[in-house]
């Protein structure tokens, strides 16, 4: 499949930008069409790389506004982890495509996600067009036998996911040192060298989660992980409000990344924000993720890196800490490797948007500073992912059925 689209902007020069198997063929000034080219005429859009949600929850769509207002442990007690007790595979199967959806209407690629059901979140992210790692949540309870029992079924979904595709990565997923044992810890860090895999798992998100790994192991939450062998180059920390910067270096000396996720970190109020200048001190990889919709409540990664840059400069109480341009390149994946965030050149993967510059977010003044604290996900008219075009004009194909699907099995599960 050949795909060519002329008349877009790039960095304030009209370009035109050919797709063949998957890549960009072709970029520049003078690309025209050819004969069988599908053909997009962008009209002076601009032409920016999508975002990458570092980390998510995409099936949560499903519990969108139930349990809003109330604490992390006691949401995920009283509210999420009941209502997750119900869960059906295809539940997961609608609930990830809905997200699929909100994620092309905001301009994102890729994402990073950890759920339950991975075969079910593989098919989907397959039909809705979109690049994914895909993790199913590992917990123990902390009980190493039962951890142990897991493991031959989170062998066969990695093989399983191996076989999904090119836009699936294999991941795994241990839910948090407090949920997960140390020997389930320990084997997942192996089988993730092993396989050369990302691993996911939730990291210093409250005060509470540090003081409790301190009075059980005598360290905080980075150094107990090391210790296990657990932190390398494939290893993703969502959150890392509480990261020390002793912690920060230790991540930064072993490669892993940290991803933020400023909106739900702000909506269950735990406390803090990452320590961004620590972080960006001591060569800390970084990423941006929106969490789950359940506790942002949605997937926009415009909003996102929006709250991030504000978030940091209130923090540090100098506005022109984190600014736009490196907010966008994080919240692009481009800040680590692990997360692959592309750029717009030829050789390589034709993932892109076309955004409107016409609309009023974008009609005037510095384009970048634009795109983080003036537009959402709004602007976005065009999603193409491997030279695939999943929404022109704003329009997702399907988008109704998949929305009433969702609705119907949200009322059950939350009933």
């Amino acid at each position: 499949m050949t795909l060519a689209v002329t008349g877009a902007l790039l960095d304030g020069v009209a370009v035109g930008l050919r797709v063949e198997d998957g890549l960009i063929s072709d970029l520049g000034p003078s690309v025209e069409p050819r004969e069988r080219d599908e053909v997009i005429d962008a009209g002076g859009m601009l032409l920016t790389p999508p975002m990458v949600n570092g980390h998510t929850h995409a099936a949560m769509t499903l519990f969108r506004g139930f349990g809003d207002d109330m604490a992390l442990m006691e949401w995920l007690e009283t509210r999420i982890w009941p209502a997750e007790a119900k869960l059906e595979p295809e539940d997961v199967y609608w609930g990830t495509r809905l997200a699929c959806i909100e994620m092309i209407r905001s301009g994102t690629g890729r994402f990073f996600d950890m759920y339950w059901h991975g075969v079910e979140v593989a098919r989907a992210v397959t039909d809705a067009g979109l690049r994914a790692a895909i993790s199913s949540v590992i917990i123990d309870g902390l009980d190493a036998a039962k951890g142990e029992s897991m493991r031959g079924e989170a062998l066969e979904l990695l093989d399983h996911l191996a076989g999904a595709g090119e836009l699936v990565t294999p991941s795994l997923g241990p839910h948090a040192i407090y949920t997960v044992s140390s020997e389930s810890l320990a084997w997942i860090a192996e089988v993730a060298a092993e396989r050369d895999i990302p691993v996911q798992i939730h990291l210093s998100e409250t005060n509470q989660e540090v003081d409790d790994c301190v009075a059980a192991y005598g360290k905080r939450p980075a150094e107990y992980l090391d210790e296990l062998g657990f932190l390398g180059p494939r290893t993703i920390l969502a959150h890392g409000v509480w990261l020390d910067p002793s912690e920060l270096e230790l991540i930064a000396d072993r490669n892993a990344t940290v991803v933020t996720n400023p909106a739900a970190n702000m909506k269950l109020a735990v406390g803090g924000a990452l320590p961004y200048e620590d972080a960006e001190k001591a060569g800390v990889a970084l990423g941006l993720g929106t969490d789950g919709v359940s506790s942002n409540s949605n997937l926009d990664m415009f909003e996102e890196v929006k709250l991030f840059a504000l978030i940091q400069k209130h923090a540090s109480g100098d506005p022109a800490t984190l600014p736009a341009s490196a907010a966008l390149e994080i919240a692009r994946g481009r800040h680590s490797a692990r997360l692959g965030g592309t750029p717009l050149a030829t050789g390589e993967p034709a993932d892109f948007l076309l955004l409107r510059a016409s609309d009023p977010e974008l009609s005037a003044g510095d384009p970048e500073a634009d795109l983080v604290y003036a537009a959402n996900g709004s602007v976005v008219d065009t999603t193409v992912v491997a030279g695939r075009v999943l929404m022109r004009d704003r329009v997702v194909p399907g988008a109704a059925e998949i929305a009433a699907q969702v609705r119907s099995r949200s009322e059950r599960l939350t009933r």
